[in-house]
This record gives C-alpha cells, structure tokens and sequence, in this order.
C-alpha cells in the first residue's frame, strides 16, 4: 500500500509564506517524478511545480519565483516552500508520486488527499 501524506497547510495573510510537506510510505522501489498540484474552488486543477528524479524542477508561470519545490530522496519525501503568497493561491494542494513499488514494473501514479491553503487579503 501506498500513501501520500500532505502537511503544511493552513491560513497565512498574503505576503507571508508556507511550506508544505508530502511523505510517501509503502514498499516504494523508487519515485520519479513528484508533484504538486492545486485546485480552487470552482477552477480547473493546475500543476503547481514539479521536480523530477534528477532534480530538474518546473514551475506553473504564476509561482515562478516565489514556490520552490525540494524533494527528499531518503525520505521519499517532496516539499513546496511557497513565498510572497497571494490571495490567488488559495486553494486545496495536491502531491502527486509517479512512483514504482517493490516487486513490480509497472508505474503508477498516486495522489494524497489535499490540504488546503488560504490566503487572506
């Protein structure tokens, strides 16, 4: 079995900051890419940032420069420092893990639960 555990979330007035925690538990053999995602009421969900097994990062244009994504191999563990935040940052966050268990071959890719952040003006 495989979860992802998101923490961090929480209310913060804009211009402050959050980081949130993803920890990943299971009989993992190895993760590739790690994600995260948002979703706000009423809109579509977007990818946040993304870090791939060989660090290499990506960012949606509208955190460029004030989210940076991390990740803990050892761990199995991703986090999302998120800076200067602003009221449209309000929305549930989502990790993701493309990952493959021991055992196996196959990729899949699982989702925690969410965990919200509220930004207030």
């Amino acid at each position: 079995q495989v979860q992802l555990v998101e923490s961090g979330g929480g209310l913060v007035q804009a211009g402050g900051s959050l980081r949130l925690s993803c920890a990943a538990s299971g009989r993992i053999f190895s993760i590739n890419t790690m994600a995260w995602y948002r979703q706000a009421p009423g809109k579509q969900r977007e990818l946040v940032a993304a870090i791939f097994s060989g660090d290499n990062t990506n960012y949606a244009d509208s955190v460029k420069g004030r989210f940076t994504i991390s990740r803990d191999n050892a761990k199995n563990t991703a986090y999302l420092q998120m800076n200067s935040l602003e009221p449209e940052d309000t929305a549930v966050y989502y990790c993701t893990a493309d990952l493959t268990l021991i055992g196996r071959q196959e990729k899949f890719v699982y989702w925690g639960q969410g965990t919200q952040v509220t930004v207030s003006s």
